[in-house]
């Protein structure tokens, strides 16, 4: 099959059927702080592991950025350890948290008001990270690039000189169409947006 565009690649997926059982946003607990911190974990480790860290904070403490700010940095990465790089994991949280508090004040304040450029002037935070914090914790219309998109793309005869390329590619398809998919996601750009990066890694997640 020839993919001439992200559009054409979206239908695609969507016949396959693979986020039937999934949560709206794909992502669990979409525009919870959980969500930035899932994404920061979820760095150079398996998603099953990053679930095995936040099952172990929320047994000790409610998720917020008030609450991580001030935890010890040793106990934080204790409960880490399963994402592994536990111990620059707990500093980046650390200070990010803390960084959102002193510049935002509140989370609330900063799903509404962060921007990209804040997100990757922040110690340990990539482009992946930030992308998928302003997608599923800010509810923002941007799209995740990731690995499994590269490879995915790649098969199809795309490669791209960097992530920003990527994303561009995969957004401009959307967006050239977005009359058509409009009742479909609601005329909702970022659900289109998030559940298409969630079509692509249960997809090739399924091919391993």
């Amino acid at each position: 099959m020839e993919i001439s565009s992200s559009y054409e690649l979206l239908l695609w997926l969507r016949e396959k059927g693979l986020l039937r059982d999934k949560p709206k946003y794909w992502w669990p607990n979409a525009f919870s702080f959980e969500v930035v911190i899932g994404a920061v974990l979820t760095q150079n480790t398996k998603w099953e592991n990053v679930k095995k860290s936040l099952k172990n904070l929320k047994k000790e403490i409610i998720i917020t950025p008030e609450n991580i700010a001030f935890l010890d940095y040793g106990y934080l990465a204790a409960l880490i350890k399963p994402s592994g790089f536990y111990n620059q994991k707990a500093k980046c949280l650390i200070l990010l948290s803390r960084n959102i508090l002193n510049d935002f004040g509140d989370f609330e304040n900063f799903r509404e008001n962060v921007n990209r450029e804040w997100l990757l002037g922040q110690k340990g935070v990539g482009f992946e990270t930030a992308d998928s914090i302003l997608c599923y914790a800010c509810g923002r219309d941007t799209m995740v690039v990731d690995s499994y998109t590269k490879r995915l793309l790649k098969k199809y005869g795309y490669e791209f000189e960097s992530y920003d390329e990527m994303k561009e590619w995969c957004e401009r398809g959307i967006e050239e169409h977005w009359e058509k998919l409009a009742k479909l996601y609601e005329n909702n750009l970022n659900l289109c947006f998030a559940r298409f990066h969630g079509k692509i890694v249960e997809f090739m997640k399924g091919k391993k």
